[in-house]
């Protein structure tokens, strides 16, 4: 790639591979590698990057395809990429998977310890400059983010978007409600994967069975098969790590462990992003790394369609990103803002500075009988909407927009608040953000969830546009009694064009046909397995409404009427 003023690394070499390289770790086991470097180079800088997949994969040359759970874990890029552009390129396997040795500790302190340890030994290399970044996509990302918050004295910069940062929220229970799909499908792709219970040498036995005991009391994890034989073989290598995660239904030091720790200050220069359609895992992370991290930092979110697999498309964009912070050349970076934004329904991209946007106005849009969304202030005759919700027949309410009258562009996070009350002791909300086109064709763009027994928000931590939650116990609902309930529905960006509308659908479970394989990652939650009627109140002493980022557009708002005027 190259400009009138600046150029990336040129294409010149021919490459080396190194097949099952051994580098020692601290505690006596060995990570297993393999090093593709170019021939005849001078010292080079290395990139590494790790994952708990079977190796071969991240190194087979294979025409990319849309993104699907049978490549998913292709996220290293090609192989050959960095080397033919002076640089060495180190695929390795996390502890307890693959060839390398130990316990598999579901990317816990040892594995971030190993992490560090492999970057210094690469930086002591004869063939190494003593240069060091980190690549990858989504399991790869996640490490990343872990490894550069201890601040390696080598590692120079890494290249990380689609890497969730916060275990608990972002990756396992989702408003505190359990995501468990995502379970069962990812496991089976761990290579070689040697497993134990963390938690049960974290906290001791007769703890462990305790919490596995009230685990196992709670009927809608029972409900399921698949987590109902994780509870009842704790010890089992297939079952153990399951366990551990069903053990823990709050935040604990287990999550905390395993999540990015902002507090230490970052230094170590991080790409971040994701793309809009990842909202149940990665989307969030790149937010929460782009407002804390310490060092310098840029953030793409793309369209929402992940990425093809095997990876590929982010090969120059990283390139310019190590040729700046590994070799010092000028690729441009500092000429451009740090944020690139795609705004669906509009193939195009903008730029900026700060996230959210600075000009980014949340505007109030409120819940109306008829099934109206509106900016309009509640009326008198507003009341409320009801549905049943039972493992039988999830229910559901939905509220639209008039048709747009003008081009309106939504950019940023957003929020719901929901006043409510259940014939049950708990609620689980499920919010989607929805979209009809002129021909009156629906798609789902975001969602966010929340366990109504978790409503507990922290004031110091929530901002007006994104409330987070405390998730550290549950105050049962004293059925018939009104709620106020707060919710993060995922960030995204689209310009509503006129004609078009926008949608809330509200329900207790996500039981809804995915649209698309990515569609699969954000679903698959507990449901109550006990049938409620529930209430949702919207009127003037309760205005339940969602606020929506309006970047442009809406500057008279929506029309009743649709616009249309009526005929003489």
């Amino acid at each position: 790639m190259f400009t009138r003023h600046w150029s990336t690394s040129a294409r010149e070499f021919d490459v080396v591979h190194q097949r099952d390289v051994s580098i020692p770790v601290s505690d006596g086991i060995t990570i297993d590698a393999d090093i593709i470097r170019p021939e005849g180079s001078p010292p080079c800088p290395a990139i590494l990057s790790l994952h708990a997949y079977d190796k071969a994969d991240q190194m087979t040359d294979l025409t990319p395809v849309a993104f699907s759970h049978a490549r998913g874990h292709m996220e290293a890029g090609d192989s050959q990429f960095f080397a033919r552009r002076g640089y060495a390129q180190v695929i390795a396997n996390v502890r307890g998977t693959g060839a390398s040795g130990g316990y598999y500790d579901e990317r816990g302190p040892r594995t971030i310890e190993d992490a560090c340890e492999v970057i210094e030994w690469l930086a002591e290399q004869a063939w190494c400059d003593g240069n060091v970044g980190m690549f990858g996509m989504s399991y790869f990302a996640i490490v990343s983010n872990l490894v550069a918050a201890r601040n390696p004295p080598h590692l120079k910069a890494i290249f990380a978007p689609f890497g969730w940062t916060d275990m608990y929220r972002d990756r396992f229970y989702h408003g505190g409600i359990l995501n468990h799909a995502f379970m069962k499908m990812w496991l089976p792709t761990v290579s070689n994967l040697r497993a134990k219970s963390i938690l049960r040498e974290m906290i001791g036995e007769e703890r462990f069975d305790q919490l596995i005991e009230e685990a196992k009391s709670d009927p809608d994890i029972m409900a399921v098969p698949f987590l109902q034989y994780a509870l009842q073989n704790p010890a089992e290598e297939d079952a153990t790590l399951v366990a551990d995660i069903l053990a823990q239904p709050f935040e604990s030091q287990f999550f905390h462990d395993r999540s990015v720790d902002y507090d230490a200050k970052p230094k170590v220069p991080g790409y971040f992003g994701a793309c809009w359609g990842v909202y149940g895992l990665h989307l969030p992370g790149a937010f929460r790394s782009w407002q804390n991290w310490a060092g310098p930092k840029r953030m793409t979110i793309g369209p929402p369609i992940y990425l093809d697999r095997p990876i590929y498309q982010y090969q120059y964009e990283s390139l310019r990103w190590f040729d700046h912070w590994l070799k010092g050349l000028d690729t441009g970076l500092d000429d451009e803002p740090p944020i690139k934004i795609f705004i669906d329904n509009t193939g195009d991209w903008r730029s900026a500075d700060t996230w959210p946007l600075p000009e980014t106005r949340w505007t109030p849009f409120y819940l109306h009988n008829d099934n109206m969304l509106s900016e309009h202030e509640l009326f008198a005759a507003d009341t409320c909407s009801e549905f049943d919700d039972s493992p039988e027949n999830h229910g559901a309410v939905e509220f639209w927009t008039p048709p747009m009258v003008e081009n309106t562009e939504l950019c940023g996070p957003i929020s719901l608040t929901i006043h409510a009350s259940t014939s049950d002791d708990e609620v689980l909300w499920f919010a989607s953000l929805l979209h009809r086109n002129r021909e009156g064709k629906e798609r789902l763009l975001s969602r966010g969830w929340l366990r109504g027994s978790q409503r507990e928000t922290d004031p110091e931590l929530s901002k007006p546009w994104q409330p987070h939650h405390t998730h550290k116990a549950r105050t049962p609902l004293e059925p018939g009694e009104i709620y106020q309930f707060d919710l993060a529905i995922g960030p995204y960006a689209i310009l509503v064009k006129p004609g078009e509308q926008l949608g809330l659908r509200i329900k207790c479970a996500d039981d809804e046909v995915p649209e698309d394989t990515l569609q699969i990652i954000n679903m698959g939650h507990l449901w109550r397995h006990k049938a409620a009627h529930i209430t949702i109140q919207h009127n003037r002493d309760h205005p339940s409404h969602i606020n929506l980022p309006i970047t442009s557009g809406n500057v008279i708002g929506t029309y009743y009427s649709g616009g249309v005027l009526p005929k003489p």
